[in-house]
This record gives C-alpha cells, structure tokens and sequence, in this order.
C-alpha cells in the first residue's frame, strides 16, 4: 500500500512539473520559431517550426531601431550598478558585521536597511519620481543609484550574516602581521567572501538587466536612454503589426541572461547554500 501511494505521488509530481515546465518553454518556444521567420510564414502557421531561419528580423532591428544604443544603455547601467554593489555594500556590510556586537548603533541601522525589503516599490514609487526629478537625477545616473539602494536591502542582509561566520581570528593574525584594518579587508575577508558576493552580484545582474519599473518612472522621458525593457515596451506599441521584428528584438535580450544563469547557476547555489550553516 505504501509502495503504490509512493509511485502515485511520484507520478503526480512528474506530472506537475512536466505541465510547469511547458507553460515556461512554450513562450520562449513561440519567442525563437517567430524570431527567424518571415512575416509572411507567420502569417499561414503562427505555431509551426520555421521552414527556413530568416536572419532579415534581427537585421531590421539594429537598422531601424536603433536597437544597439538601447543595448549599451542596458549594459552600461548594469555593469555600473554592479561594481558598486560589490564595492559599497560589502564594505557597509563588514562594517556592521564586525561591530553590531560591540553597538547598538549598528543593529539600528542593519534593522533599518533590512525593513526596506518589505516596503513594496509601489507604495513609494510616486514620491520617488518627485524626488529624483527635484534633485535633477531623472536620468541613468539616477537610475543607477537606485539600483545600487535597492540592492544593498536585500545583499546587506545576506552578506552580513555570511560575514558573521567568518572567523575574526583571520584578522587580527593579518593585523599581527602587519595589516592595517583596509588590508586585512581586502585581503583575508574579501577572498573569503567570494561564494556569497558571486550569488549577490548574479542576482541583481539579472534584476538590473530585466527591471522594468524604475527606467519607466525615471527615463520614459529621454528616450535615448532608455534601457532594453523600456525600449521593448514603447517598440512594441511603435511596430504594432511586425511581431517577427518584435521577437527578435525579445530574443537577442534574453540570450545574455540565459548565457549569464547558465555559468552562474553554480555559484548561486554555493553562495546559498554556504551561508546557511555557521562554521
């Protein structure tokens, strides 16, 4: 009797995963046939596999979109967000690691950056286009800085109880050597915290590069600075009958992200998982 309510399960769970899995590969499916076909073939079978892959899709983006300078804005805003996830909020994070033991000042402020992650982007959205656009920051700057805020809530909170793990006695040998507090940092607590810091930046890599939301609030405006979703969305309602262009357009953007998940998945689950137990 338990043999067969075992196997009745583990069909039920195939079968539910197997109906996940084809919600999520049947829109990237209709994303690449459509990609690489003709207007026309896509007019007498939407559903049916290309009989040739027509290139003229992708090649019509660069040329009549301008596809190219939306794809650097997108990779400019990342890439800069990135390098001050990693320098900003590791450093505020050791900072409060280190010494919310010894203050009560620092647990206020862990608890307070902590809350941010609770407050929905929505309750807050209206005033922060007032405030960004007061302080002349309706921009990819402004952006950034956002990013970079967002970000720090939720990496701040792992990396300060990643950090909390490591052994302080690894300092204080380096300051014994030599090390001023700066040196000691990059040299013995930064290397260390490579598993946890590689999950950080990968998650928000793929956040910056997919948010939508704030370049709506902050750069609907200035359409040459527009980031890849934002251009995606207004190109959408611009071409509103070549859905050909349109998918190619979606499927140059998801082959960095694909590319990005695929080499990283790894660290993601190392990160994770290292974090969990204190040694």
């Amino acid at each position: 009797m338990t043999k067969k309510r075992n196997a009745v399960g583990k069909s039920a769970s195939y079968l539910i995963a197997g109906i996940g899995a084809l919600f999520i590969l049947l829109p990237f499916y209709i994303t690449l046939i459509t990609a690489f076909k003709s207007p026309e073939e896509s007019a007498q079978s939407f559903f049916a596999f290309p009989q040739s892959f027509y290139l003229e899709n992708f090649k019509s983006v660069f040329e009549k979109a301008h596809y190219s300078m939306y794809f650097m804005n997108s990779v400019t805003v990342t890439v800069i967000s990135l390098i001050l996830i990693y320098i900003l909020v590791t450093m505020i994070s050791y900072a409060i690691a280190r010494s919310m033991k010894r203050s009560r000042y620092y647990k206020i402020i862990f608890g307070f950056i902590v809350l941010g992650m609770f407050v929905p982007f929505q309750v807050i959205m209206v005033p922060l286009v007032q405030f960004m656009g007061g302080l002349g920051l309706s921009n990819k700057t402004g952006l950034i800085l956002l990013h970079v805020t967002y970000a720090s809530m939720q990496a701040v909170f792992l990396l300060v109880n990643y950090i909390t793990s490591v052994p302080e006695d690894l300092e204080e040998a380096a300051c014994i050597d030599g090390c001023t507090t700066v040196q000691a940092y990059v040299k013995v607590v930064l290397p260390l915290l490579k598993p946890m810091t590689s999950t950080v930046l990968v998650l928000n890599a793929l956040w910056i590069w997919n948010d939508f939301q704030m370049p709506l609030i902050i750069l609907n405006k200035l359409p040459n600075t527009w980031t890849l979703p934002l251009f995606q969305y207004n190109f959408k309602s611009q071409y509103t009958f070549d859905y050909n262009m349109a998918f190619a357009s979606y499927l140059i953007a998801l082959v960095p992200v694909l590319v990005v998940y695929i080499l990283a998945q790894k660290n993601i689950v190392d990160g994770l998982t290292a974090g969990a137990v204190k040694s």
